[in-house]
């Protein structure tokens, strides 16, 4: 029987592999299936994997060169109690999975929750007290009706979005810039030991690494990728939060905007985002209108392997018809991944999509991705 530390350090070592971003990762271990396997290979398989370089093979066939690194990390995390979840758990959140770059494993305090969707809140770290209010009612809101509030423990719109949550006994999962080990910024010690009692807190950061500004880009497509929807409190023409708000419109998810004051830099980035077509929010019902069918949820079997899960986890369509509904859900699916979840092919998929489209029973997005149509869910 595996031990925690057998059963994760392959992922550790493939982790310490050097030029190796997420995206080839998710390649690795979608040919793969397994960092053992990856680690195992060949020259000649790893040669078969589209794009990867000379030096990211080199590295993989002589990985042992990474494996006192990896324990000696491996062991701080275990020894502090943190948790773990790989890409290929079960518990490993759906709708970050489907992002093109997901962390190949996160490090995390608290219980995962996948049975609830959620939503992120994010903003300014000098707002206002119009932004640190609004902040704090709408997160308090949306968690009464059954959202879990994503963000990023920072100072500001972040801290406030988890407050409300809190305060709404609901949950909410803050996402890092640093490690777990690290704290940042530190006079939230006292909200990051609260939801890690009563939601979870996420980093794929090593358990010691510092906040270095080069981090927070890199946290914000968790952030987007965790939620369905992601609501801009209050930004300037340059932050970090419009960097989530293109993150979660490029991961087809929707986007929200609270408007502010015309005379207010802080919010001249929300304002932008309406122009391009982000939905404005006055309160929690215009975001409700958009993502009400997201709360009809139900609790996911862990026995079954998360790839048997698909988009279903929330409520799906129990009309009779083809094959492919099975497969669609509320959220946007892309057909590729429709092609290999069904074992159908391309010309099968494509004419059931289409005759679907056509009745109004599916709805197609930009990028050949497919839904249920609201009104089947």
């Amino acid at each position: 029987m595996y031990t925690s530390f057998e059963k994760y350090l392959p992922w550790f070592i493939l982790r310490e592999i050097p030029f190796i971003g997420n995206t080839m990762y998710k390649k690795l271990i979608h040919q793969f299936q397994s960092p053992e396997k990856v680690l195992n290979a060949s020259e000649a398989q790893l040669k078969k994997i589209d794009k990867i370089s000379a030096k990211i093979i080199n590295g993989i066939l002589g990985h042992k060169v990474f494996q006192d690194k990896a324990k000696k990390e491996l062991d701080l995390i275990l020894n502090k109690n943190i948790k773990i979840v790989t890409l290929t758990d079960s518990s490993y959140p759906v709708l970050l999975k489907q992002i093109t770059d997901p962390p190949l494993f996160l490090t995390y305090l608290g219980e995962l929750d996948n049975s609830s969707p959620c939503i992120s809140v994010v903003g300014s770290r000098t707002a206002t007290a119009y932004g640190l209010s609004t902040s704090e009612n709408l997160s308090y809101l949306l968690a009464k009706k059954g959202f879990q509030i994503v963000s990023g423990l920072a100072r500001g719109i972040d801290t406030r979005a988890h407050q409300g949550a809190l305060r709404a006994q609901g949950k909410t999962i803050a996402v890092l810039g640093s490690g777990l080990n690290k704290i940042y910024p530190r006079e939230n010690k006292y909200l990051f030991n609260a939801i890690a009692d009563k939601g979870i807190i996420f980093s794929e950061f090593k358990a010691d690494t510092e906040p270095f500004p080069s981090n927070f880009p890199i946290r914000n497509r968790i952030i987007a990728g965790l939620s369905c929807g992601t609501i801009i409190v209050e930004a300037a023409k340059r932050s970090g939060s419009l960097i989530t708000a293109r993150l979660a419109g490029e991961y087809n998810r929707e986007v929200f905007a609270v408007p502010g004051n015309i005379q207010s830099k802080k919010s001249q980035g929300t304002h932008s985002l309406l122009k391009q077509g982000a939905k404005l929010v006055e309160n929690e019902m215009d975001i409700m209108d958009e993502l009400h069918h997201f709360i009809h949820s139900k609790k996911i079997d862990h026995s079954t392997p998360l790839q048997n899960h698909k988009t279903a986890h929330y409520k799906c369509c129990k009309t009779a018809g083809p094959e492919i509904l099975k497969f669609l859900g509320p959220y946007p699916v892309h057909i590729d991944v429709l092609i290999e979840n069904s074992g159908m092919n391309s010309s099968q998929i494509t004419s059931q999509l289409l005759d679907l489209e056509l009745v109004g029973k599916v709805n197609r997005h930009q990028g050949n991705y497919y839904s249920i149509s609201e009104e089947n869910h």
